[in-house]
């Protein structure tokens, strides 16, 4: 399609009223003990089945075995527990946005969708955000690493919904043929013929552009406030009765398979995230050690040392104090809060002379807030401020005027030639859309 100055001009006046929003994606977490069963369900399909050999029929007896567990940690081990969660997560959709509209005003809006939770799940708030009339969405989960346990799920879910909002189109006469096909590749009847049965009224795709925030684990801003905040607090709690080299550190990340099924688990980058954090604290606190915190899957291969053999070994270089960072998590949830609690809980009962500080998420933060709004300014900007094709590069009458002769060869002698005829004899060739073949001499 070559488009002309004008219509160049019109383009860029209907990009100025373009609207994006922001998919903020976490995993979310019950706060209904009612719905263990279902959460866990809904976690073992899009994660556990991502590494570990479980047969679906099993998933729906186990999740409930599984919410009984949860019910007896959250509801008696720990005084009918609530996660945190997702309100810290509302908190940071906020404040990310606040941060955003002060830039670019009411055309960007950010949208809080979680994996497992209604009735905020991927598909509900696609619906959402495509009825409010948004045409550019910036895919973000507010996840440390990218993983198939992180972005993966997310992208999962997302594209089902795009695919899922796609079909409804096509049903309700939206869309055309020529319209991008849903997420398994046909729009048409259940014989896979992607020919509409009757012509359908033109309409463009939606959304109109995606961009994507895939993770920040190595982001500047991000590591330094993460070694800020564990210095800050150990100046302000610890450094009174404690040698800098007598406080152990575990630097805390999301536990991860080795194997994955191919799919990129995540190691990695949370190996690079945990150096470069540890970079900026060695020199000052040399008893720092990585604490994966794993789940209890039989028969899967962790990343090593999970957190509570991080501590002890800490300890047994002689650490007198012993800080608790969770670097691989932003938002505060079961993990990093009763999970850390049970190992703070295991190691003090052989080693209760210790000091312990289990140390929060960012959360709500304002810094964390102020920079996870900075790392979506340069994809909400291309969004809004796309940059021209290179249809649109081309000079118009150059080239409705030049004819491209696609290359051939003669007799399989292997040689080609390609003839670009740039001549102008006062008055424009059009060629249509069709190539000229010329087989045989000129």
């Amino acid at each position: 399609m070559v488009v002309t100055a004008s219509e160049h001009q019109n383009h860029n006046h209907a990009v100025s009223s373009d609207r994006v929003a922001v998919l903020l994606m976490g995993y979310g977490e019950v706060e209904s003990y009612e719905d263990f069963a279902n959460y866990n369900e809904q976690a073992l399909q899009l994660l556990t089945a991502k590494f570990a050999p479980v047969p679906t029929w099993i998933y729906p007896p186990l999740a409930k075995i599984l919410a009984l567990f949860d019910l007896h940690e959250w509801g008696h081990q720990h005084g009918n527990f609530i996660s945190p969660h997702n309100q810290i997560f509302e908190n940071q959709r906020a404040g990310i946005e606040t941060h955003l509209q002060e830039k670019w005003g009411d055309r960007v809006k950010v949208f809080k969708a979680f994996n497992f939770c209604a009735p905020f799940l991927p598909d509900q708030v696609l619906k959402q955000i495509h009825q409010e009339g948004f045409n550019q969405l910036l895919i973000y989960p507010l996840l440390v690493v990218d993983s198939i346990f992180t972005s993966g799920i997310a992208l999962e879910q997302v594209n089902g919904a795009l695919g899922a909002i796609a079909r409804e189109r096509w049903e309700n006469s939206e869309i055309t043929e020529s319209d991008p096909v849903n997420s398994s590749g046909d729009l048409g009847n259940e014989n896979n013929d992607a020919t509409p049965a009757s012509p359908k009224p033109l309409a463009l795709q939606w959304p109109q552009g995606t961009r994507y925030i895939p993770s920040f684990y190595n982001e500047p801003d991000y590591v330094q406030f993460l070694a800020d905040y564990v210095e800050q607090t150990i100046q302000n709690d610890l450094a009174v009765a404690h040698l800098p080299s007598q406080i152990g550190i575990v630097l805390m990340n999301h536990g991860c398979p080795h194997k994955a099924k191919g799919f990129t688990s995540g190691i990695t980058e949370s190996e690079a995230l945990y150096e470069a954090v540890r970079v900026q604290l060695i020199n000052r606190f040399p008893l720092i050690s990585v604490g994966w915190l794993n789940h209890d899957t039989p028969l899967i291969d962790w990343t090593q040392p999970h957190a509570e053999l991080a501590a002890k070994n800490l300890i047994d270089l002689g650490a007198t104090a012993i800080v608790m960072m969770p670097i691989g998590f932003v938002t505060e949830n079961r993990e990093a809060l009763l999970d850390v609690a049970h190992i703070i809980e295991s190691v003090r009962k052989k080693h209760p002379a210790i000091t312990y500080r289990q140390l929060p998420c960012p959360n709500d933060h304002p810094a964390f807030l102020k920079m996870a709004a900075n790392w979506a300014n340069e994809q909400i900007e291309a969004l809004l401020n796309p940059q021209p094709t290179t249809a649109n590069l081309v000079d118009h009458e150059t080239y409705q005027t030049t004819v491209v002769y696609t290359p051939h060869s003669h007799g399989g002698d292997g040689h080609s030639h390609e003839h670009d005829h740039g001549h102008n004899h006062g008055k424009q060739h059009h060629h249509g859309s069709h190539e000229h073949h010329h087989h045989g001499h000129h």
